[in-house]
């Protein structure tokens, strides 16, 4: 099977930091699989936030992971490693992957690879992995959120955002967001938000305290970090829960020790980058056991918002970064 192989392959990457412009496509070997792990011929790679973190210089990859971007991919095996059992070659399979997306081919560890089922599409597997992964540990495990409760989404039309909406949705939450714009606001009750509030023009605590009659809401899931938590903080009920994913507003926060100490909060958060082999397989059985079956029954989908070639990587960063899309960005291999 290796054999059949080809030695080189087409990736996108960058020699040095910069703008979108930086990323190139490059020739490089293809590799080969170790111990648990499948190299997937890739057909299609999700655009992330932290791709374009780390194209910028600030977030490189974990060691040992491929300095290529790209954390997710749709594709089929090409060749299995030793010991993989659970997958045959050919087999359709979307992965969490640490890095080496924007390639031909991308090693997966293969407990981090979940099946491709009848009817869902390579360009929307691709979309799953790093947003169903991160959704699920931090709003459902690291916040513990249960059915009933209300819970309060910054960036409600992004991948990660949209994908909170619709897994709220499945499991009884309410899920109010916060998005840039009356239009973006639209898309969000579309998909199933049970409020949208533009953060542009009004105060998101503010227009919580109304919604929720005083009481605030359960969990906050925050990829804005800054200056929002000491107002994220403002509108979580008693017992509430501050789950941290990013910290795009900036990485120290000042906040009321005192308050979170009478008002019983619980302040977390997570990277999931940087987590080990044996979590992240967890965490894939987690939603094979939990998630996936959604999936399969053709229940829950990713909002898709554009599809480049890989050439043109460069193109789908600057869409992300302008801040314009709804859902995700894919790259077509």
């Amino acid at each position: 099977m290796l054999a059949d192989l080809p030695a080189m392959m087409t990736a996108v990457g960058f020699e040095a930091p910069g703008d979108p412009d930086v990323l190139q496509p490059i020739t490089l070997p293809v590799p080969r699989p170790g111990p648990d792990e499948v190299l997937v011929k890739v057909a299609f790679a999700g655009v992330n936030r932290p791709d374009v973190i780390q194209r910028k210089g600030q977030y490189p990859p974990p060691p040992g992971a491929s300095p290529i971007p790209g954390l997710e991919i749709a594709g089929t095996v090409a060749a299995l490693g030793q010991g993989v059992t659970a997958l045959i070659p050919g087999q359709a399979v979307c992965a969490l992957v640490s890095g080496g997306g924007y390639a031909q081919y991308c090693l997966a560890k293969a407990g981090h690879c979940l099946p491709v089922p009848e009817g869902l599409s390579l360009a929307e597997a691709a979309a799953l992995p790093e947003t169903l992964f991160t959704v699920w540990h931090n709003v459902f495990e690291r916040g513990y959120a249960r059915e009933g409760e209300t819970v309060l989404v910054h960036g409600g039309t992004s991948g990660i955002g949209t994908m909170a909406i619709m897994l709220g949705r499945h499991f009884g939450l309410h899920v109010i967001v916060t998005c840039g714009s009356a239009e973006k606001c639209a898309r969000a009750l579309e998909i199933g938000a049970a409020h949208a509030i533009d953060y542009k023009a009004a105060d998101f605590v503010e227009e919580v305290a109304r919604i929720t009659g005083g009481k605030g809401v359960d969990l906050v899931l925050d990829m804005v970090a800054g200056s929002y938590v000491p107002r994220n903080l403002k509108c979580l009920a008693e017992d509430g829960r501050h789950v941290t994913i990013a910290v795009q507003g900036g990485a120290t926060a000042e906040i009321n020790m005192a308050v979170v100490m009478r008002r019983r909060y619980t302040l977390t958060g997570s990277t999931l980058r940087p987590r080990s082999d044996e979590f992240k397989a967890l965490l894939a059985q987690e939603l094979r056991a939990n998630v996936w079956p959604l999936v399969e029954r053709g229940e829950l989908r990713p909002i898709m918002d554009a599809c480049f070639p890989l050439a043109e990587a460069a193109a789908a960063h600057e869409r992300m970064e302008v801040g314009a899309h709804v859902g995700k960005i894919v790259l077509e291999v």
